[in-house]
């Protein structure tokens, strides 16, 4: 993670240098300091930009929650806003209600 907003504010430099996010086979990881902070499943609903998403978490402060998000891959950049209220994000843009969450992510090569 290089870069992280939640209602108005930035995630500190620490927060985000120690977040590493995986996919693999439809499911997510939340890694903090090298330990799975958030794990479930996820699954790709539209692929017109910005694309779609839902996350369904099942560890973590995230079980048992349904998260939809919009996302955007850009060179060895994702985006994505996450609907922390249940609803869909329709812009990348964060909200001063803490209903947004929006994270930028650099990919690093796989072992």
């Amino acid at each position: 993670m290089i870069r992280a907003e939640l209602a108005g504010e930035l995630a500190p430099e620490l927060v985000t240098a120690k977040t590493v996010l995986e996919f693999s086979a439809g499911e997510y990881r939340v890694l903090y300091a090298g330990e799975i902070h958030d794990r479930g499943s996820m699954r790709v609903v539209s692929a017109t930009e910005p694309r779609q998403a839902v996350l369904h978490g099942i560890l973590g402060p995230n079980a048992g929650r349904t998260i939809p998000c919009i996302f955007q891959l850009m060179g060895d950049r994702l985006r994505i806003n996450y609907g922390l209220d249940g609803g869909r994000p329709t812009e990348f843009r964060g909200a001063a209600d803490g209903s947004r969450y929006l994270a930028i992510y650099r990919r690093i090569a796989a072992d």
